[in-house]
């Protein structure tokens, strides 16, 4: 029994160094191979300093916009008769798109017209009559003039007598026919008088006439307008975003029925941190990719920067639009892009990997040369290169990254 015990107590003793044994054998074996490893990555580290372009660019996350979006709306309030399209079509300029009940608009052409007519026919009528002057402060007396008639005048004449007599002795003068004489009597006053046709008193019947012809001019358009207005047609080529009635539904004049978008125009509408924002310009190029079409890019220019921020409390951002360059088709209004910006760029300079750069303060910094730290002087500095003014030369070695 002892024997036994004993046998197996050096089994497993044996087993024990094996074990050991193995381990000691593993991490030799790994330390050798983790040395190894550690200088040839050190030496793939190690790059030149050479020349090229160095840009620096600013990244986000935008949406696709339509550049101007249409509410369109009936001129008149009435039952609304047919919807011709529906959200998601394609429509071209002109189209009909929905029309609503137009019989009291028609009606109300028809009065307009008839309105019309009968004020041109006052004023055809004011034109025709005869005109009368009068002059304020004037009043004209007819004045009638009865000659002498054959009436005995007495006239006394010398007789050769000694005494003294009176005869009278008749006399008649001839006188013609009684004529009226006018005598005129005016108060000064300044200005001329007023001239009145067909006799009318209180104002020009022309002027009034007139006026009541523009007056019914002006109703007519209105009225034809909104008779026009009775029918929604499409003022530009779009996409039909939303429609807000359907037949048999009270349309409201003024309300927006129809919003169309011009989708052959479209944006990209971004917002930028402050961080970034603050070297945004306008005409800066971009490159924009859409998550439908992998694998390509879209050329765009920035076409506007808001120039006031808005914050959520944490982080204020700053609203940037930008045009496509060549829009391609078919996109989706709403639809996500990936947008970088280039806000910085220089051909042929010197240039590190921006991750050999240490110790950045304004426009210095420091490079690692041979294993020595080498001040250099910084230029434009990239998300992956960065511009060295001076300090080092081209083809100098330096360590990738340290």
């Amino acid at each position: 029994m002892g024997v036994a015990l004993a046998g197996r107590r050096r089994l497993i003793w044996l087993a024990v160094a094996v074990v050991v044994l193995a381990l000691i054998a593993f991490g030799v074996v790994r330390a050798l191979t983790a040395g190894a490893a550690q200088e040839e990555s050190k030496a793939a580290e190690i790059v030149k300093a050479d020349k090229g372009a160095v840009t620096t660019e600013v990244a986000t996350t935008g949406t696709l916009q339509p550049a101007q979006t249409r509410s369109l709306s009936f001129a008149v309030s009435a039952e609304v008769e047919s919807v011709k399209v529906r959200a998601g079509n394609t429509v071209t300029a002109g189209q009909v798109l929905a029309t609503v009940d137009d019989t009291d608009a028609a009606e109300k052409v028809d009065d307009a017209t008839a309105t019309l007519s009968d004020a041109y026919d006052a004023l055809e009528t004011a034109q025709s009559a005869p005109a009368t002057t009068t002059t304020p402060g004037c009043d004209v007396a007819a004045a009638y003039t009865e000659p002498a008639s054959a009436s005995p005048s007495v006239s006394p004449s010398p007789s050769p007598s000694a005494r003294a007599s009176a005869t009278a002795s008749p006399t008649v003068t001839k006188t013609g026919k009684p004529r009226a004489t006018a005598t005129k009597t005016c108060a000064a006053s300044t200005g001329g008088g007023s001239s009145t046709r067909g006799g009318g008193s209180g104002g020009d019947a022309i002027l009034s006439a007139q006026q009541r012809v523009n007056a019914a001019e002006v109703a007519l358009e209105e009225a034809e307008e909104n008779l026009a207005g009775a029918t929604i047609k499409a003022p530009i080529a779009g996409k039909i975003i939303s429609v807000g009635g359907k037949v048999g539904s009270t349309a409201k004049s003024g309300s927006a029925f129809i919003t169309l978008a011009d989708i052959y125009d479209m944006q990209i509408s971004a917002d930028f941190p402050e961080a970034d924002a603050d070297h945004l310009e306008v005409t800066q190029k971009a490159v924009i990719t859409l998550a439908d079409r992998p694998g390509e890019t879209f050329d765009a220019t920035v076409v506007q920067v808001d120039p006031v921020g808005t914050s959520d409390g944490t982080l204020t951002r700053f609203g940037v639009v930008l045009s496509f360059t060549d829009a391609p088709d078919e996109l989706l209004v709403g639809q996500s892009a990936n947008v970088r910006v280039t806000t910085g760029s220089k051909k042929e300079v010197l240039r590190v990997p921006s991750t050999a750069v240490h110790d950045v303060s304004g426009d210095s910094g420091t490079v690692l040369r041979d294993g020595a730290e080498v001040p250099v002087k910084l230029g434009l500095r990239g998300d992956r290169y960065t511009e060295i003014v001076s300090g080092i030369a081209e083809g100098d070695p330096v360590a990738k990254s340290w």
